[in-house]
């Protein structure tokens, strides 16, 4: 994977001493094509920012990434050929994303997803690869549930399934931008079921 991959770039990540309620965060969604990115297209990229304990509608973003073939799967992305045939040029659409995430840890529900397309396209745009902090909310509430002695399928920690244990209302899939706010809804949540107090607390890496 391209995260071994020596030369990184410093994309101003916080520092893991952090305190929660001082983070910034980027809540990140993409849709693509597949989940491999060495083979994999990105489809959409939405992103919303939280700041400590609050979501900052103000800042969140979404582009739609030129490039994709999604005929057979447009049902799937809700997204026509010619939309995004249509939409930003990918090294337009990661430029975006890296100055939204400058300063913020990356934010993501199963988080190897956005970080395995992030590094695969900085590494071809920019030669190299970012140095991240992830806070990932599938790892949080996988954790949480083994704490408690609940040991979960992978349907149990789907971002729709858990957010319906938190009491969080149900919005559509497979949106990048609603489901980034979904994510960042959700953090919000587990918040409240963890003793983190810190970056380094509810950091993946």
């Amino acid at each position: 994977m391209w995260s071994r991959w020596s030369r990184r770039a410093d994309w101003g990540a916080p520092a893991r001493s952090t305190p929660l309620e001082e983070l910034g965060l980027l809540a990140v969604d993409m849709e693509t094509t597949s989940l491999d990115p060495r083979t994999g297209k990105i489809v959409s990229i939405g992103w919303v920012p939280v700041n400590g304990g609050v979501i900052d509608l103000s800042g969140a973003g979404y582009t739609v990434v030129r490039g994709a073939k999604v005929a057979e799967d447009a049902h799937v992305h809700l997204l026509t050929q010619e939309v995004i045939d249509a939409g930003e040029e990918r090294e337009v659409a990661m430029k975006q994303l890296r100055k939204a995430l400058n300063g913020r840890a990356l934010l993501a529900h199963f988080a190897p997803v956005e970080v395995g397309f992030i590094e695969a396209a900085s590494k071809e745009i920019f030669g190299q690869v970012p140095r991240l902090s992830v806070v990932d909310t599938f790892a949080i509430e996988r954790r949480h549930m083994e704490r408690m002695g609940t040991y979960p399928r992978g349907e149990d920690l789907r971002l729709p399934r858990v957010r319906a244990r938190y009491g969080l209302p149900r919005y559509g899939n497979h949106n990048a931008l609603s489901d980034a706010l979904a994510c960042a809804e959700l953090y919000l949540a587990l918040r409240g079921s963890t003793r983190a107090v810190t970056l380094g607390d509810v950091a993946k890496r």
